[in-house]
């Protein structure tokens, strides 16, 4: 019988790998979905523009790979860059015209979502996500935190 952390881990390694599948992220790689996804999320709430920050920090990618899932998210003319006020600052926003492209790839994650609550139940589902965030905000490895900044 393996102990919890090896459960932990493989348990966690086959949800990612559901969450990966690429029938899931049609068109996008997982990385461009994840990014996309940030960036909808801050035009959805009216802020239109996404902070190339945001997107390091909320992925905890290195920001090389981030600006290669950027660049080829503009390359899909899905995104597109924006300087701010300062050369330093950049910041990233939907194409709008483009999307309905983004999205039709965002509702296969949202039925995901929908068969996972009910497989789950929503009181399980609502732990879950009160679980999950609570080991994101908690970073317990930190490895990344030096490489971002």
């Amino acid at each position: 019988m393996e102990n919890l952390e090896e459960a932990l881990i493989t348990s966690w390694v086959a949800l990612t790998g559901v969450l990966k599948n690429n029938r899931i992220t049609q068109g996008l790689n997982y990385n461009e979905a994840i990014v996309m996804n940030i960036a909808y999320h801050y035009y959805q709430d009216g802020e239109g523009l996404t902070p190339f920050k945001s997107i390091v920090a909320q992925t905890k990618m290195l920001k090389s790979l981030v600006n290669r899932t950027i660049d080829s998210l503009v390359q899909k003319h899905l995104l597109e860059r924006c300087e701010g006020t300062d050369k330093r600052t950049t910041f990233v926003r939907p194409v709008k015209e483009n999307l309905p492209i983004f999205l039709k790839v965002h509702e296969q994650s949202l039925a995901l979502a929908r068969a996972a609550i009910g497989i789950l139940g929503e009181e399980d589902a609502r732990a879950f996500v009160r679980i999950s965030g609570r080991i994101v905000s908690a970073d317990p490895l930190n490895e990344n935190k030096e490489q971002q900044q």
